[in-house]
This record gives C-alpha cells, structure tokens and sequence, in this order.
C-alpha cells in the first residue's frame, strides 16, 4: 500500500466513474465542468494546484458498491475514505465489505441526509443504533445537511456524544447577499457540541466563476472561526464540485486570504492538521 499520510490535506474530495457509479445529480448542461469522470490521477493533478499532499475522498452516492470501489483505489494522493453504509441495517458486515481488499482506509462513514427523502431520518432510532458502531469503530460521521437540518444536528450529536461529528460545506450558509441571521445562530449552537468539527468547504460550488471574491465570502467563514476557532476547522475543496466556481486553487488561495490573521500552526490546522487528527490518518 502506498503511504497515505503527507504534509498538508484536502479533507473534502470526490471521484467518480459514472459507467459503474451513475452520478444522477450532475446535470449534464448546468454543470458541463464536472460532467464527466474524476480519477485518481486528476486528484494528484487538483492537489499539485493547491500545493497539498493529500486527501480525504467523500463518497458521492448512497451505494455500498460505490464505497468498495473507492476503497481499492491505490493512489499517494488518499490519506483516507469516507463511504456509505446502511445505518438502518447491520453496519459491522458492510465496513468488513469496504475493508475487503481495500488499498484505502476507512476513516468515516456519510449519508447524504440533506436529500433522504426522509425529513427525519436523522432521528431514526435504528439509525442511532448504527452510529454506536461507528464510535465503537472509532469512526467518524459527516454530516452533510441543509441550513434547516442544523438542529437536527446538533440533537443527534448530543445525543451521541462519543461520536466525532464532521459538519460538511458549514451547513450551507446562504450566499453572498442573503440573510445569514438564522444559519450562523444554528451553526453556533451545533458548535457548542465539543464533539463536532467543521469542513470549511463548498462555499464557491454554486457561485459563478469570476464573479467572485474573498470578501464575498468572509462573513460565513468568520462566523465558522467563531463558533468552531481553528483547532476545529478543517479546509476542504469539495473539488471536483469547486469548479462550478472556478476551481479547487482559486478558493484555497481565498481561503487563505481570510484566515491571514491566524498564526502559522493554525493555518496548518486548518489545511491538514485538524483532519490528520479528526480522521486518525496515518
């Protein structure tokens, strides 16, 4: 296995084959830039743009194959995977499925609980019972959730509270422009759960391309920096998705810009150090 642990880590990335995994989501016309497949090699090529050594690779779909074929992907450039499981059925068997024969290790395990067609499917109790194994696994949970899931957040991480909780994308934050009152007052409130870390990631997905600027998107992730300080915040692309935006380079180097006035130990927090630790990469 080739080593999965270098300096500085993207801790939010995708991949994708559409003949094996169908991505139904992406509209072929509205997102011509990331209408096609991202491999390893275009993940190595991403992080040598934002001058990191590697990355945390999300899955994209609830689907156990989709998981088992990341997880033999044997690239430098993944420290680690965080797949799907079934949190409503046995979880022990299909981590032992992923783990087969996989070059990459599990590090987390995602829902994408922002689209269930289930409006409550955080607070399912079999899906609770699942997450008990997550923790006995020392595993973690992304949370990937809109503006209104946020108490439902904050709610299931209490109740589990020796769980690690990775919020994706801050909860999408409303855009430049857009009344932010209610999400930072429901971002602070799952911030005081000590549990729960947060991916400074996705903010640039559904903007346009040049039409944007670091002080665009300085009010939300001054508000993450409040509520979570950088020993709880963790850089992420949500590349290939960040070039509907322009790219995975022009948002670290924006990124970057606003997180100027933290000392260098931790901006190195923030831009791999948290999800080494979050993660247990190795």
């Amino acid at each position: 296995m080739a080593p999965r642990m270098k300096a500085g880590i993207d801790a939010h990335v995708h991949l994708w084959d559409r003949a094996v995994d169908p991505q139904d989501w992406i509209d072929a016309e509205t997102m011509v830039p990331i209408a096609r497949d991202f491999g390893a090699r275009d993940l190595s090529d991403m992080l040598a743009s934002t001058g990191l050594g590697g990355a945390v690779v999300v899955q994209s779909s609830n689907s156990l194959d989709e998981s088992i074929r990341l997880a033999g992907l044997d690239s430098s450039a993944i420290a680690g995977l965080v797949a799907w499981v079934d949190l409503a059925a046995e979880v022990g068997p299909q981590l032992d499925r992923i783990r087969e024969n996989a070059a990459v290790p599990v590090v987390g395990v995602r829902h994408l609980a922002h689209i269930d067609p289930d409006p409550e499917w955080m607070t399912r109790e079999e899906i609770s019972a699942g997450l008990e194994v997550l923790e006995r696994e020392d595993l973690c949970f992304d949370l990937v959730v809109r503006e209104w899931q946020l108490p439902q957040a904050t709610s299931l991480a209490a109740r589990h509270s020796g769980l690690r909780f990775v919020l994706d994308h801050l909860g999408g934050p409303p855009g430049p422009g857009q009344d932010r009152s209610t999400w930072a007052s429901r971002l602070r409130e799952l911030a005081g759960r000590p549990n729960v870390v947060a991916k400074v990631s996705g903010l640039t997905s559904g903007l346009t391309p040049g039409s944007w600027r670091a002080a665009d998107l300085a009010a939300p992730v001054t508000t993450a920096l409040d509520s979570f300080g950088p020993e709880r915040l963790l850089y992420g692309s949500d590349w290939p998705l960040a070039e509907l935006g322009g790219g995975a380079a022009p948002w670290k180097s924006a990124l970057e810009n606003l997180l100027d006035g933290l000392s260098a130990p931790e901006r190195a927090r923030v831009f791999g150090g948290n999800a080494a630790d979050v993660y247990s990469l190795s």
